[in-house]
């Protein structure tokens, strides 16, 4: 098999067929250059040129999404580069009314599709481009921290009408992603965790936002769902209708291989990235990536980190990992 661009790679795992090798992608974040349009689609462009992955994801600081809203956060050197909230929008239950749908062309949204306009610009044409997005039950968590699930047990009315204004929002970004050339959304979700919430909650309060948003990006060709926490709904969110779902396979659960049985589409996992990434030698990474090969059999399988990575990881390791889907590659086609 010749070798494929990263489009032709991407679309072929995404349809389960073979590839000359398996995609591979990381990504983390940039503290203090997420907090301006120009300065975190350079250092996202620098840092796609200098590892050359399957796919872009623009990762800009959780915080962005509700930056609009009145949030107050700083960066005190988390390990992650994620941002921490100094103030919260909403301090008590009756705060949940004065949510309303924002306009996305406007101040922290605004500047985020800037950002996502200025990469895709000047990625190289072949390299797919995936935008983050929190999904509304992950944004009211940021209004709210942990306050927001005891909020919704106790006024599931007053805070659904938040929820109604913040899927708005979510979705109208969600479509003007796309429309500004994106291939996909990468959404995330906190909430799809047996550590948040019941089932039947989730159904109740996370489904519809979730349903909606992807309804909003159904022009894209390579949406994601990312299910952020150690106890994720995998088969509560089975039948979304994404292209591939990411999770902490490594420490949270269920395995690549137990994940391929309850998800029909592609995964996207197989490193772990606090320790093995973080503090393992590069032997360590390349014996992960050849194992989620291996799970896999290499078929709908996108290489990746469970989630953003710690900023002091070694760069061999990275470069290991992007050693480790070459060698398979040869390995495949060895006599």
């Amino acid at each position: 098999m010749g070798e494929m661009t990263k489009r032709e790679r991407i679309q072929a795992v995404l349809a389960g067929r073979a590839v000359d090798r398996p995609p591979i992608a990381f990504w983390r974040h940039w503290p203090i250059d997420d907090q301006d349009p120009e300065s975190l689609a350079r250092v996202t462009l620098d840092y796609q040129r200098r590892f050359d992955w399957d796919l872009l994801k623009v990762t800009p600081s959780h915080t962005y999404c509700v930056d609009d809203y009145g949030a107050r956060h700083a960066y005190r050197g988390r390990l992650v580069g994620d941002r921490d909230h100094t103030e919260r929008v909403v301090k008590r239950i009756e705060d949940w009314d004065t949510i309303r749908p924002l306009d996305i062309r406007a101040g922290a949204l605004g500047r985020q599709l800037k950002c996502l306009r200025l990469v895709i610009e000047n990625r190289e044409p072949d390299t797919p481009v995936i935008q983050t997005l929190f999904d509304p039950i992950t944004m009211a968590r940021f209004l709210a921290d942990d306050a927001y699930i005891i909020h919704f047990r106790r006024d599931p009315d007053r805070v659904g009408r938040a929820l109604r204004a913040l899927t708005e929002t979510c979705s109208a970004l969600a479509r003007a992603a796309i429309a500004e050339g994106a291939d996909g959304i990468f959404l995330s979700t906190m909430g799809a965790s047996y550590e948040v919430m019941a089932p039947e909650e989730y159904r109740r309060f996370g489904r519809p936002g979730d349903l909606a948003v992807l309804e909003a990006a159904r022009g894209g060709w390579l949406n994601i769902l990312h299910l952020h926490g150690q106890h994720p709904m995998v088969s509560e969110v089975a039948d979304y209708p994404v292209h591939a779902l990411s999770w902490h396979d490594r420490t949270a659960g269920p395995s690549l291989s137990e994940t391929s049985q309850i998800f029909p589409g592609t995964l996207v996992a197989g490193v772990e990235q606090f320790n093995v990434l973080h503090f393992e030698k590069p032997d360590a990474v390349e014996a992960q990536v050849k194992d989620a090969i291996a799970q896999t059999g290499g078929r709908r399988l996108i290489v990746a980190a469970g989630c953003t990575y710690p900023l002091t990881a070694p760069e061999c390791n990275l470069v290991a990992a992007r050693r480790a889907v070459e060698n398979a590659a040869r390995e495949t086609v060895a006599p």
